[in-house]
């Protein structure tokens, strides 16, 4: 078989690398040890960040990556490495892009999510959370190409990838679990394995870097356990900002089974778009669009002060443009549609001092106060109790891991000098250090698709690059073979079959006469032919 890349993991980024690599005139294998793709990236719920995209123009968005850099440099705070968040940043509107042009996808609404300075985070009109929308366009391609062109894609599910295959500092490939067996694939690997804010079991990643998150509940399929990380670290990677564990502050609560160690994520985008956080008392306690951890914590301190549960509510123009999703929701049991006298019953509090908490805030909307918690940005105003709403209870939930792998901007992994692995590349949330301390909502879609398409970029270059070495050896083979005929010697000829670097002679050097031929060099043989 010709030679191909091997792709562990069919989510968002995995399945951007196995599309850019066989754009790139590449063939690839895809592995992933669930019997579907889709990983977490399906249940991305708010969008992909980009910058200075054509529908940020067309809205009259004034976006700039500069800004996006800048927004997202603050978040990462103390552990933002800029060379990493340059590719993601100023990489982001082509990757919007590719996925609109390439694959027909609709990304024509946008949000301002929190710790953004401009409305960036794209979705579509779709009938989905936007998510599910681009991964399911990204892998029904991929079947399709492994279907008609299975010479060029192959795709391999149910295949538990154990460890990665090595000589000396050179990745060859994998080696994997199948119906029982072991089985190895070599080529070029690309890791897009995910993190690990699921890892619950033996020697979990969590336990270890960060015990103290070890009994939320997490957004997270079962899925996400660390296997890449893992295996990158036996073989002498480097694991960078492990403690560095995103604790969202959205997790829906379902009210016949609380304690579930499961959760859905309500999205940041139903925030963006004027929700408001309440405690037990009906007041707000924060800026509903700071950044995720910065609300977490406020929910905790509302926790020690015995103001739980918190709800967020969406009004009747909120709940309007996010229709899908508190439908989706409300279809769940996760979310109620009730008045605001309804609403100020269950919180347990007067229809007055509801209305109050309302009025405050549309006062602070309009200018005429300042917000306690330096709220900036309003939608959907203004907030009334007459109105309707979409409720839902709300706790902070493991939902992703910043750190992870450490990658340089080619997404090739470093060994533990600093230096490239030959052959492994590592994209999406395995990918350590693009995100810092703390990730922008919308930027874990985008990161799945710019390193995905990096780790893809490079991984064909570097199949490339292995195929011209292997003609450029062929050719010096044959250089070798055409010095050793021998013409004062008709007949016979010298065959050598080793490097050949004895016994070579520049074409023009005249060969010793006589009968018979010169003698082979080591590891070669004489050969008559008559």
């Amino acid at each position: 078989m010709a030679p191909r890349v091997v792709v562990v993991g069919g989510g968002l980024s995995g399945l951007s690398a196995a599309h850019t690599i066989y754009l790139a005139g590449g063939n690839v294998v895809l592995l992933d040890k669930q019997g579907f793709f889709g990983g977490n990236s399906t249940k991305a719920t708010s969008g992909i960040n980009g910058a200075l995209t054509r529908t940020q123009v067309d809205h009259k968005i004034g976006d700039s990556v500069k800004q996006f850099y800048e927004d997202t440099l603050k978040s990462a705070r103390d552990k933002a490495r800029p060379d990493l968040i340059k590719v993601l940043t100023y990489k982001s509107a082509a990757a919007v892009e590719w996925l609109q042009d390439v694959f027909n996808l609709d990304l024509t609404l946008v949000s301002r999510l929190g710790g953004h300075s401009q409305p960036r985070t794209h979705r579509g009109h779709d009938a989905k959370f936007p998510g599910m929308a681009i991964t399911y366009a990204l892998m029904q391609r991929i079947e399709e190409l492994a279907e008609n062109e299975p010479h060029r894609v192959e795709i391999i599910k149910k295949a538990r990838v154990t460890s990665l295959n090595k000589n000396g500092n050179n990745v060859t490939g994998v080696t994997y679990e199948l119906n029982g067996e072991t089985l190895t694939v070599d080529g070029p690997v690309v890791l897009a394995t995910g993190g690990y804010a699921a890892d619950f079991g033996d020697g979990s990643l969590l336990k270890q870097h960060r015990p103290d998150t070890f009994g939320l509940a997490t957004t997270n399929g079962t899925h996400a356990t660390g296997d890449g990380q893992k295996m990158v670290m036996a073989i002498g990677g480097n694991a960078i900002d492990m403690d560095k564990v995103q604790v969202h502050p959205t997790g829906l609560v379902d009210p016949k089974d609380p304690g579930s160690k499961w959760k859905f994520l309500a999205a940041e985008a139903l925030r963006g778009e004027g929700g408001l956080l309440l405690n037990a008392d009906g007041d707000r306690f924060c800026d509903e669009l700071g950044h995720r951890d910065y609300v977490s914590g406020m929910m905790w301190k509302e926790k020690d002060k015995g103001k739980f549960p918190i709800r967020l509510i969406l009004n009747s123009k909120a709940s309007n443009t996010l229709d899908f999703h508190t439908r989706h929701y409300s279809g769940r049991g996760l979310m109620k549609k009730m008045t605001g006298a309804e609403l100020a019953k269950e919180i347990g509090c007067t229809p007055d001092h509801l209305q109050s908490t309302f009025k405050t805030y549309n006062a602070i909307a309009d200018g005429k106060q300042k917000d306690p918690w330096g709220k900036k940005f309003f939608h959907n105003m203004p907030v009334d109790i007459n109105d309707d709403f979409h409720v839902a209870v709300m706790e902070p939930v493991l939902h992703f891991t910043m750190g992870g792998i450490e990658i340089n901007d080619k997404a090739q992994v470093l060994n533990q000098e600093q230096k490239p692995f030959d052959g492994l590349f590592a994209c999406g949330e395995l990918a350590g250090g693009v995100h810092g301390a703390n990730r922008l909502g919308g930027s874990s879609l985008l990161g799945c698709v710019v390193y995905g398409r990096v780790a893809g970029d490079s991984a064909s270059n570097y199949l490339f690059q292995q195929a011209l070495s292997g003609q450029a050896a062929g050719a010096a083979r044959l250089g070798q073979i055409s010095l050793h005929l021998d013409p004062s010697s008709p007949g016979k000829v010298t065959v050598e079959w080793a490097n050949g670097a004895a016994g070579s002679a520049p074409a023009s050097q005249p060969q010793a006469a006589g009968p018979a031929a010169a003698p082979a060099a080591a590891g070669g043989r004489s050969v008559g032919s008559s």
